[in-house]
């Protein structure tokens, strides 16, 4: 699961607060990879119970993006244990995973160790409220950290510009963080038009994430799908 590629391949992530059920009928005919569930900050209890619709309207595996240490769901294929190394607080580096420990292994979900990198997306993100941390802006940096993630063990890398972000990812930075880890790597934040999505296929990361801009505008996914 979540494999090195030798083409990007399609995300899309769905935030159980805004789901709509018509977007993933939408994925079934394009290409889509995996589903990410989840949200930094959900008022709606209904975590499960997406997962559940998801999984009755599509065969594309699920795999849960957690917010917090609360969502969990067994009827998912996988959950990404995420470590936000580009912050330092404690908390999310380790603190919500062992809170969350004995009830991800009682699920039997397939654990995928993951280093969460928050680079500077020219906005405020939830991530960078809740988590009150500072996301990345030395290009050094970002790349001596995803390399250091590798080396903890992650499994994956995740540069994320953050929901919402007014800018992508710098290209030159997802082309060189990809030419230093051996492990796949997966890029998001900020996606909401063909010519970024363009943009961030030519650096040819393996995986590219696109979520907020499918909840407003579904047939997006349909022009993306058309890069593939």
């Amino acid at each position: 699961m979540l494999k090195k590629t030798t083409h990007t391949q399609l995300i899309i992530l769905i935030d159980p607060d805004k789901y709509n059920p018509e977007l993933i009928k939408v994925a079934n005919a394009c290409k889509v990879k995996y589903i990410f569930v989840g949200g930094s900050s959900l008022k709606k209890n209904n975590f499960e119970k997406t997962i559940k619709s998801i999984k009755s309207i599509t065969k594309i595996p699920v795999i849960i993006f957690p917010g917090d240490e609360t969502q969990i769901s067994k009827l998912a294929d996988g959950i990404l244990i995420l470590s936000l190394l580009s912050g330092r607080n404690a908390e999310y580096l380790v603190g919500k995973h062992v809170k969350a420990a004995s009830k991800i292994k009682a699920s039997k979900l397939n654990p995928i160790p993951t280093g969460y990198i928050l680079v500077n997306g020219d906005n405020t993100s939830t991530t960078q409220k809740i988590t009150k941390t500072k996301p990345l802006n030395s290009k050094k940096e970002i790349i001596e950290t995803a390399i250091a993630g590798e080396l903890l063990g992650k499994q994956l890398i995740y540069l994320e510009a953050g929901s919402g972000a007014k800018k992508t990812l710098n290209a030159s930075v997802i082309k060189e963080v990809k030419k230093q880890i051996s492990i796949p790597l997966i890029v998001g934040g900020g996606i909401n038009s063909i010519i970024k999505a363009k943009s961030i296929m030519s650096c040819k990361p393996d995986y590219m994430v696109v979520g907020n801009a499918l909840e407003t505008s579904p047939d997006l996914l349909i022009d993306i799908n058309n890069l593939f």
